[in-house]
């Protein structure tokens, strides 16, 4: 059986997800720059592992970021559970973990 999709365009705008993005990397660079400012004499491995941690939180919300501007796809109505054939229904959207290569990723997903 063919599956029917009905797209729903939810994309936040560039300017709303560069407004985003730069809250987030003045944020990381504060915290950064704090870091760098209350830590006496550093090691390079202290260096490495600060600097791998707000890699990371950056890469985090950009990811989220890029996913989140996708479009979401409902399944039409009509469709049939494979299992049991009724006809599924929409049961809205709820917050996913998702590990990724860049983090663990907080995300919607339509069920």
């Amino acid at each position: 059986m063919k599956r029917s999709y009905k797209t729903r365009v939810r994309k936040p705008t560039c300017a709303k997800m560069k407004a985003q993005l730069l809250a987030k990397a003045k944020t990381t660079i504060e915290e950064f720059l704090n870091w760098v400012e209350q830590t006496d004499r550093p090691n390079l491995t202290q260096i490495e592992d600060a600097v791998l941690e707000f890699r990371r939180q950056l890469g985090q919300t950009m990811a989220e970021t890029a996913i989140q501007a996708q479009a979401t796809v409902t399944p039409a109505p009509g469709l049939q559970c494979p299992q049991c054939g009724r006809e599924m229904r929409y049961k809205g959207e709820k917050d996913k973990t998702v590990t990724s290569r860049v983090s663990d990723l907080e995300l919607n997903r339509s069920y």
